[in-house]
């Protein structure tokens, strides 16, 4: 059920590795079974931030029963790691923090 979208304006030439080390992070921030993790990494985006195209990260983290008070923790490591594997620097990323109704999420022809 965690979500982790990695939209960038930068090339990234080994997105499937980075894919599945995201899907690790989430999983282990999260405290929730990898198996349950979805990643999507949209690269070469249209992305301006601070008016210029710079390299730049959106980040949205969306899971069922995200904590709230942990959001802070979750930025620092989800920033440290797109600086690690991107090479962005983390003043250049946004993070989105989601936090859905059960039965606004869907899975296999039911919600939870």
């Amino acid at each position: 059920m965690p979500l982790l979208e990695i939209s960038t304006n930068t090339k990234v030439d080994n997105s499937l590795n980075i894919a599945e080390q995201a899907s690790a992070l989430t999983a282990d921030i999260l405290g929730k079974p990898d198996s349950y993790v979805m990643v999507k990494i949209q690269t070469e985006q249209t992305l301006i931030f601070a008016g210029n195209n710079e390299p730049a990260a959106h980040v949205k983290l969306k899971s069922l029963g995200l904590p709230e008070d942990k959001t802070a923790d979750f930025s620092a490591s989800i920033c440290a790691f797109i600086n690690e594997q991107l090479d962005i620097n983390s003043a250049r990323i946004y993070i989105e923090f989601v936090n859905p109704e059960r039965h606004m999420w869907g899975w296999d022809g039911k919600t939870f």
